[in-house]
């Protein structure tokens, strides 16, 4: 780790529910959250943006959202990221097979057109900085209405940043996806 990960001994109230959340979801704080409380006025304007990205009300459904979360974290080498995603893409999923074979997408039958195109999306984000071409711009155009597509794209960038923020601070993961034995 590049920082401090320790709890930090006060923090501002309207955090504290975040942490209480965390602690009794995961049974710990993780440690990313640790990290961004640190300039509170950071980790506030995060906060927002996820509870944004992840509403009820999102047309894009769970699965989708943590399957896309968890290709990007692949992608950027996040160790977290992959950890926390692939948790939660297992658990919104029912299983934590489809979670295990984000990578595999293109010849894993489990995942569906609308997967696929989205996971594809997520790749031409990450790998090439944004660069989406037209053939790619169309089918997405093509399966996701404008409100849609604008999520995803945001979902993808913000992944990016919570991703590329971890990796280059070097967050470990923090054992919450159980791979089975």
């Amino acid at each position: 780790m590049r920082v401090d990960p320790s709890p930090l001994p006060a923090l501002p109230w309207y955090l504290k529910p975040f942490f209480r959340r965390q602690q009794r979801h995961y049974g710990q704080a993780l440690t990313p959250a640790l990290v961004w409380a640190r300039v509170p006025p950071l980790y506030g304007a995060l906060l927002a943006f996820y509870a944004a990205i992840e509403r009820r009300g999102s047309p894009l459904s769970p699965v989708l959202r943590s399957l896309v979360q968890t290709r990007v974290s692949q992608l950027t080498h996040c160790a977290f990221c992959i950890d926390l995603n692939a948790s939660i893409a297992a658990e919104r999923a029912g299983s934590l097979d489809k979670a295990l074979a984000v990578d595999r997408w293109r010849d894993d039958p489990s995942f569906d057109a609308r997967e696929r195109l989205a996971l594809e999306y997520a790749e031409a984000m990450t790998e090439s900085a944004g660069a989406v071409d037209d053939a790619l711009a169309t089918r997405l155009r093509a399966e996701f209405d404008e409100p849609s597509l604008i999520e995803l794209t945001a979902l993808i960038a913000f992944q990016n940043l919570s991703a590329r923020f971890n990796a280059a601070l070097d967050i470990p993961s923090q054992g919450l996806c159980r791979r089975p034995d």
